[in-house]
């Protein structure tokens, strides 16, 4: 199973980054999926998850009302619209995908990871 994500990169404090992780074939569908990150010196967190038929998202605290999680189940990709970026949000974003199929987004038990992509927020 591959998880890549994609779409980190170098922001300056406001700023806005769109993640997008696309894994492989049919281990998309029905299954719901989340996001992770990892700060420098941190252990992982989760930042939001939402279900496989996207009608349920939830999210941590510190990104309410400025991330944003989707998903395009036509073409088997998970966004994360990243807005307001702050110096605290850098860190080492991953998606991650559950074992069991559908069932509720919460709470989220990752059991495959992928390759992460580094977001950097530069004040």
């Amino acid at each position: 199973v591959q998880l890549q994500a994609s779409g980190g990169g170098l922001v300056q404090v406001g700023g806005s980054l769109r993640l997008s992780c696309a894994p492989s074939g049919g281990f998309f569908s029905s299954r719901n999926m989340g996001w992770f990150r990892q700060a420098p010196g941190k252990e992982r967190e989760f930042v939001a998850g939402i279900s496989w038929i996207g009608s349920s998202t939830f999210y941590v605290d510190p990104v309410k009302g400025r991330f944003t999680i989707s998903r395009d189940n036509a073409n088997n990709t998970v966004y994360l619209q990243m807005n307001s970026l702050k110096p605290e949000d850098t860190a080492v974003y991953y998606c991650a995908a559950p074992k069991i199929l559908g069932g509720s987004v919460k709470p989220f038990n990752p059991a495959y990871w992928g390759q992460g992509t580094l977001v950097t927020v530069s004040s």
